[in-house]
């Protein structure tokens, strides 16, 4: 069952007008927001599903699916092959931005950058 309790270890790590990604340090769980989808990934499942979003070529669907009476024609394969979620070409572009956040990575700094009088005593 999906937790959707606001806890004091939640990161947020990108934020748009439709959506947001966050990460729980305590499930050590991404939550991707959009619309009323939402996704809980670990790492592994994010980094996946990050490639396939950039690889989805909306201009080829666009044009596969021109004929055809609803707005959103760019599909979105979810878990299983019988499952698919639809957007159209702006909610892409907006999933895509949101899934551009860089990990956290703590800045390292050299001997060089410490300012600190030593006094021995």
């Amino acid at each position: 069952m999906i937790q959707f309790d606001m806890c004091e270890s939640l990161i947020i790590l990108d934020q748009s007008k439709n959506g947001i990604l966050t990460f729980c340090n305590r499930s050590k769980l991404f939550q991707l927001i959009f619309n009323n989808l939402c996704f809980e990934l670990y790492e592994w499942e994010l980094d996946a599903f990050k490639e396939y979003i950039h690889q989805l070529d909306a201009s080829y669907w666009e044009k596969q699916l021109k004929h055809w009476s609803q707005q959103r024609k760019i599909p979105i394969s979810v878990g299983k092959k019988h499952f698919i979620v639809l957007v159209n070409k702006e909610e892409l572009i907006e999933i895509k931005q949101l899934l551009r956040y860089e990990k956290l990575q703590p800045e390292l700094i050299g001997y060089h950058d410490i300012d600190y009088t030593f006094i021995e005593n």
